[in-house]
């Protein structure tokens, strides 16, 4: 079970709004003490936040790098419609990643994107790859999710469809029952801040993305698949057969799970920092 993401950035983070020629999102950014050696940007998962992030921004800060973890557009404090499903495509989501790298001015970005934040992360390269120096897929498979997820979201979906998003949130606690922990009143308030039309369109995604690995592999762009030991989302040797379909850098995280950011921030930052060090040394 991934351990709930803490809502405090650390002393190197601030939260911000980044304003784009999409719209406005919410970011939290930090920044080494002196010149970054690089940028980061950082998308969450389904039903995640930029805040899945913040354990990892003191250790990539000391590496040396800026990073900015991004709520997208419907995602907790970034607004989004709530009832129009259009705007949260994966081609539109896809375009708001490329209107934020060209927002931060930053020259070429290293991506890294979480799950869902993953599928949206390659589409955004499949679009344009030239903004970015790198692409992390972190516990992001290469197509739909597993048989097991898939009948999750198909509930949550239904949920969704004739409940409120307090009812909903209600309804997942009772499921799952949680052991209670102290950002329980945090990720409720996350949750009830999600737009329903983002969860109801990104949810219909991840039941049916193609694989589209080789497209990607196609792309000249340095790439690095990270994963927990286990993982229920999708089958940990889909990560490394996706990462040999790419010649892709692979690292697995000893102790995590579907969110190594969460479970194990420090072992998930010295991979992700290795990988770009090793760029830089080519």
């Amino acid at each position: 079970m991934s351990r709930p993401p803490t809502f405090m950035p650390p002393p190197c983070a601030h939260a911000a709004v980044l304003r784009t020629a999409r719209g406005d999102f919410a970011v939290i950014d930090a920044r080494p003490s002196g010149t970054p050696r690089g940028t980061v940007v950082l998308l969450p998962g389904f039903t995640g936040s930029k805040e899945d992030f913040i354990a990892l921004h003191e250790p990539l800060a000391e590496a040396g790098y800026r990073s900015v973890a991004v709520d997208g557009r419907g995602q907790y404090e970034s607004e989004g419609p709530g009832d129009d499903q259009a705007p949260y495509a994966q081609g539109e989501l896809a375009r708001d990643v490329l209107a934020q790298v060209e927002a931060l001015a930053a020259g070429p970005v290293h991506l890294v994107g979480h799950s869902l934040g993953g599928q949206i992360s390659r589409a955004a390269v499949l679009l344009d790859a030239s903004p970015f120096a790198s692409l992390t897929l972190m516990s992001s498979g290469p197509a739909q999710i597993s048989p097991s997820q898939q009948q999750r979201a198909k509930l949550l979906l239904d949920a969704l469809a004739v409940m409120d998003m307090a009812q909903v949130w209600e309804a997942i606690q009772a499921l799952d029952a949680p052991e209670e922990t102290d950002t329980d009143a945090e990720l409720r308030g996350r949750w009830l801040r999600h737009s329903p039309a983002q969860l109801t369109a990104t949810g219909r995604q991840l039941l049916a993305e193609p694989d589209r690995v080789a497209e990607l592999a196609a792309v000249p762009l340095p790439m690095h698949v990270v994963s927990g030991e286990r993982d229920d989302t999708w089958p940990v040797p889909l990560f490394d057969e996706m990462a040999r379909r790419l010649g892709a850098e692979r690292s697995v995280i000893a102790g995590a799970e579907h969110s190594p950011n969460t479970d194990q921030p420090a072992r998930t930052a010295a991979a992700l920092i290795a990988f770009w060090d090793g760029l830089q040394e080519r």
